[in-house]
């Protein structure tokens, strides 16, 4: 699951500056030039859209008891026991494979330790550690520390303290907040209930409760700044330096001093209101000027990531920690609007497609569809991979007559594969009457066509592009 939906628009915010903020100019702004704070602008806007699109979901799920995405407040945990179907509304393409469970972490005091349980080896599960950066900074899992049970003390920037004992390994974050979203597999509906089991078994607490220490004291209460659109729009530099105040420039973050610098050279200073000083009418217009071109700076390179192969969008490397995107602030922004949160490829590989292996834009009205594996060609995984069937305008799941939303590896027993060991989905808007190719359809909405296929713990044919997906076909 990837958060899109409700943040579209706080890219739209930082193309608009508040440009009746201050009325006069101070010594220091007189030193920016109108070219210098438009770049300047620019930079803050590419580098602060993640963030802020970050802020806005912690703000809802932890802060805003009013929300209606609220899910619990800081430090504890909040199952989602049910899968994706089409009523789910609140979040684009979410994928029926996996349950959810949120932790929204305040670092401050001192780590959080989260606990699993023993998984079975054949569930895939991962726990996604993202900072407010939006850097993927660790993961606990399958991949990473595998099935058996273990607790994990997630430190921030300022805590100084040794591995505790009976902790497996100390993952440290650059921020004071940080967010762990778990996904555990689920082979299918009737599997539901042994999910949820496993949900049961992920524990959460301060590490003082988990050693059984003193704890140390409470961190001071933080006078949250609202958040809502219409405020995002107007003041986005206001939020950024808001939300600077829990990034200190320290630890790995060190390399971000001087880019503060200049930041607070156009007036945002952490923890400050923006402007920490006064501007004059020529550095405000400039401002303007710069967030208008940071977003659509933003955009464009949206549109940019990854190559097409038979038809699918394939994209790497937009998602990781900080050294795996090397500070690529443009690409960081990106990637947030491709999809909040989503995984390192080294966790989950996502092709994308609208469009049949000519080129063509798909639509179940009109056309029928098949998608062939080759023998021996599956999706090279670790865990398991999937591909789900969205409504074209939406981006939502279909609503059909067998509630079936994608088809995955789990359901291969259940599957008829061809003479030659092939796989072929059959992909359309009626049902089928043929019973090999009803017990492979794939449902279509009646109207365009949106596809991902999501490999889980992808192999390394996966990753260097030695396997690729197969093309879509239209039945002539």
């Amino acid at each position: 699951m990837t958060f899109r939906k409700h943040f579209s628009a706080l890219a739209i915010g930082f193309g608009i500056a508040a440009t009746g903020l201050l009325p006069a100019q101070t010594a220091a702004q007189q030193a920016v030039t109108h070219e210098e704070a438009k770049g300047i602008a620019e930079d803050a806007a590419i580098y602060g859209l993640p963030m802020l699109m970050n802020y806005s979901v912690m703000y809802q799920f932890a802060i805003d008891q009013n929300s209606s995405q609220y899910k619990a407040p800081f430090n504890q945990i909040r199952n989602e026991a049910s899968l994706a179907s089409p009523k789910d509304t609140a979040i684009v393409t979410p994928n029926s494979d996996t349950i959810y469970s949120f932790i929204w972490m305040d670092l401050r005091a001192e780590p959080v330790v989260i606990c699993v349980p023993e998984i079975d080896k054949s569930r895939y599960y991962s726990v996604q550690l993202v900072n407010l950066y939006t850097y993927n900074f660790g993961y606990i899992g399958s991949r990473t520390t595998g099935n058996g049970a273990g607790c994990y003390a997630i430190a921030g920037p300022h805590w100084s303290g040794e591995k505790p004992e009976n902790i497996d390994k100390v993952i440290r974050s650059s921020t004071e907040f940080g967010f762990a979203n778990f996904r555990t597999q689920v082979f299918g509906p009737s599997d539901l209930d042994d999910a949820k089991a496993v949900q049961k078994g992920y524990k959460v607490s301060s590490l003082s409760d988990f050693a059984k220490t003193k704890a140390p004291a409470a961190a001071p209460a933080v006078d949250w700044m609202k958040f809502d659109t219409k405020t995002a729009k107007r003041d986005p530099l206001g939020y950024l330096a808001f939300i600077l105040q829990f990034a200190p420039p320290i630890g790995e973050a060190e390399v971000e001093k001087p880019l503060r610098e200049r930041f607070a050279r156009i007036g945002i200073e952490a923890g400050k209101p923006f402007p920490a000083s006064e501007l004059s009418d020529e550095v405000k217009s400039a401002i303007a000027d710069g967030l208008k071109t940071g977003a659509q700076k933003a955009e464009s390179k949206k549109a940019d990531v990854g190559k097409v192969v038979n038809g699918w969008q394939i994209s790497q490397g937009l998602f990781g920690d900080r050294a795996m995107l090397k500070d690529d602030y443009l690409m960081r922004a990106a990637a947030a609007l491709v999809g909040l949160y989503g995984n390192d490829s080294a966790e989950a590989f996502y092709p994308l497609t609208r469009q049949d292996g000519d080129g063509k834009d798909m639509d179940g009205s009109t056309n029928s569809y098949t998608l062939t594996f080759p023998a021996g060609a599956f999706p090279p995984v670790d865990a398991f991979w999937s591909v789900t069937m969205y409504d074209g305008k939406t981006q939502l799941l279909v609503d059909n007559p067998i509630d079936r939303y994608l088809i995955n590896s789990p359901m291969l027993p259940d599957m008829q594969k061809n003479e030659d060991g092939s796989l072929t989905l059959y992909i359309q808007k009626d049902e089928p009457t043929d019973a090999k190719m009803k017990s492979n359809w794939l449902p279509a909405p009646d109207g365009p066509i949106y596809m991902v296929m999501r490999l889980y713990w992808p192999k390394k044919a996966a990753l260097d592009g030695s396997w690729q997906p197969p093309a879509m076909s239209a039945v002539k």
